[in-house]
């Protein structure tokens, strides 16, 4: 009795699949194992186009249109160009189904393909070319039915994992850059995306782009290809002009980015990028400043100084820091102080480029500020002057090049003199680069002429205070026998 109930309803649903099969008027002719004969009947539908049945040719070409996913097989088949397509709905089907085409992802990984998945590839290329160049050229392209459509195209071809990092720690100096294999097809999906957002009325894109889409696009920045990070640059930039309610979520998550770098030392292979965009970002902020951007300058933008590989952002990040100081000049003494917190004592690749972004903000420093950070700052400086490095020295040095770092040195010689005489004296008597020991026989001219009474002053008060070489080994000796002390107890 439970047998022969099993068999009607299993009946009942054969009858019912065949039904369907026949109304739909698709014709299985390789049906695959395991599916049932509706699911086949859906798979052929656009590739037959010679379909029987009550339908009719214009309702497959209707459904054709309509169909959803698409698969490698329906890119051999070769689709009429946009241009040769004069009716506008036609154009518009024609042009969602290219864009749905584009949507298939090809593995570029895999050695050896075969003639057809071959010919899929080019021709997925050959539509994204297309696709390009008509939405450059047509006017009347945009439809918002499109949108949609164009979002789900760029997120499967762009959305993806990273493959992980080539190098531990990649140096752009040294080592070649890791370029995406699916370069081909990406490039042109960018391009696409590129003049998507450009082209696209701003109202559509706040409504269809939501937070989802923008995280993404951040977190593609960690890719190794230049190429793609510039093109994300780009972009982001673009919406974040043309979207104002997104301005402070793409900030917020560019922010989240650098602080891993920062407070974790993670590395990241976009900061210059990011930084870029905060640049042009910092140059259009309204006076004056709200204190979320002073925050951002303090907990993001000063601490990134210490940051180990700073060699590959430093440039970007120096803009914006001198941005800020360009809109408001009193956080010079933030900024000033901060460096000095972070200042580098056994990288002297780093210690350049610290003494490089220094010069930049103190001419950008009101005296009130300088005045500030006046004893910290000149002690540091009086480290570098007399630095066994003899590039820092030399850059060091370089400084009183400078007219507004020798106008101000000029007007506060009483206080700055005192602090880097041991350092000039100690060049001038005893670095082993000439070149050193020369400028700073210039500087200590400047001194003489500048004010010969004061700068005998600190000379004999600099002879005077300095200890003998045997008060100095009679202190030595006595922190020994100190320690010596403090152990055998």
């Amino acid at each position: 009795m439970y047998q022969k109930l099993l068999k009607n309803i299993q009946g009942r649903i054969n009858s019912k699949d065949n039904k369907k099969g026949v109304e739909d008027g698709a014709l299985s002719t390789n049906n695959t194992r395991g599916k049932h004969n509706s699911m086949t009947a859906s798979a052929n539908h656009v590739a037959g186009g010679n379909t029987k049945g009550g339908s009719g040719d214009a309702t497959t070409e209707s459904r054709e249109d309509e169909k959803d996913e698409y698969s490698m097989s329906d890119l051999l088949t070769a689709e009429q160009s946009l241009r040769e397509v004069q009716n506008g709905d036609e154009r518009k089907a024609l042009f969602m189904k290219k864009l749905k085409l584009c949507c298939i992802i090809f593995d570029f990984t895999v050695g050896e393909l075969d003639q057809n998945a071959q010919l899929a590839k080019e021709m997925k290329r050959t539509y994204l070319l297309e696709l390009v160049e008509y939405i450059s050229q047509s006017k009347h392209w945009f439809s918002e039915d499109c949108v949609p459509v164009i979002l789900e195209m760029i997120g499967n071809n762009l959305f993806r994992s990273l493959p992980p990092p080539v190098y531990d720690d990649f140096d752009p100096e040294e080592d070649e850059p890791n370029f995406d294999p699916s370069w081909p097809h990406l490039q042109f999906v960018y391009e696409f995306f590129h003049r998507f957002v450009m082209t696209a009325d701003v109202k559509v894109i706040r409504r269809y782009i939501d937070k989802r889409f923008l995280l993404h696009m951040v977190d593609l920045f960690n890719s190794e290809d230049p190429r793609e990070r510039d093109y994300l640059k780009m972009i982001l930039h673009r919406i974040y002009g043309r979207c104002m309610p997104f301005r402070s979520f793409i900030r917020k998550a560019m922010n989240n980015i650098l602080y891993p770098v920062i407070y974790l030392n993670v590395r990241h292979n976009g900061i210059s990028e990011l930084l870029e965009i905060l640049g042009s970002i910092i140059n259009g902020f309204a006076l004056p400043l709200k204190e979320e951007h002073i925050l951002f300058l303090r907990n993001v933008l000063i601490p990134m100084h210490k940051v180990c590989f700073l060699s590959q952002f430093h440039a970007q990040l120096a803009y914006c820091v001198t941005q800020f100081l360009q809109k408001d000049a009193s956080l010079a003494a933030a900024v000033i102080g901060g460096m000095l917190r972070f200042w580098p004592t056994v990288s002297c690749q780093k210690e350049l480029l610290y003494l490089n972004e220094l010069e930049e903000v103190l001419e950008l420093t009101l005296p009130p500020q300088l005045e500030k950070v006046i004893a910290p700052l000149f002690y540091r400086i009086s480290s570098s002057i007399c630095s066994n490095h003899f590039q820092v020295a030399e850059r060091a040095l370089f400084l009183w090049n400078n007219d507004i770092i020798a106008t101000f040195t000029s007007d506060h010689r009483k206080r700055i003199l005192p602090i880097i005489y041991p350092a000039l004296q100690k060049n001038y008597s005893k670095h082993w680069n000439s070149t050193v020991s020369s400028l700073t026989l210039n500087i200590i001219r400047i001194f003489k002429e500048m004010d010969k009474e004061l700068y005998e002053e600190v000379a004999k008060n600099y002879k005077n205070g300095r200890q003998t070489p045997t008060v100095v080994k009679q202190k030595r000796d006595s922190k020994w026998r100190t320690i010596e002390q403090m152990s055998s107890r």
